[in-house]
């Protein structure tokens, strides 16, 4: 069952973080989580560990191909991760706008 609005368990990872759930944010908290250091994170994505360092502070953006890469590669939702880099690149725009997404 599904409602309207934020679930419980984002909820939760927004009040964790202390703000809006993000792209960096959720790998941050999945390698911490983990237990991974960021090079282990970095060789398991196929990316840099500094390219990784660069995503986690917000340095870099992710896009949301490459969103979609982590997402299968780490075992969680594409479509979570998707939205987020969606919502980020909404966000930067400057755009007051709520992004969603449903499988085609």
């Amino acid at each position: 069952m599904t409602t309207r609005g934020k679930s419980r368990a984002v909820r939760l990872l927004e009040k964790a973080a202390g703000g809006p759930l993000t792209v960096h944010g959720l790998l941050a908290a999945i390698r911490e989580g983990e237990g991974w250091s960021q090079t282990e994170m970095a060789e398991r994505l196929g990316i840099s560990r500094a390219n990784l360092c660069d995503i986690e502070k917000g340095r870099k953006s992710v896009a949301p191909a490459r969103a979609a890469e982590f997402a299968r590669t780490l075992g969680y939702s594409e479509k979570q991760f998707v939205r987020l880099s969606l919502q980020e690149i909404v966000d930067g725009a400057g755009l007051r706008l709520h992004v969603d997404v449903t499988a085609a």
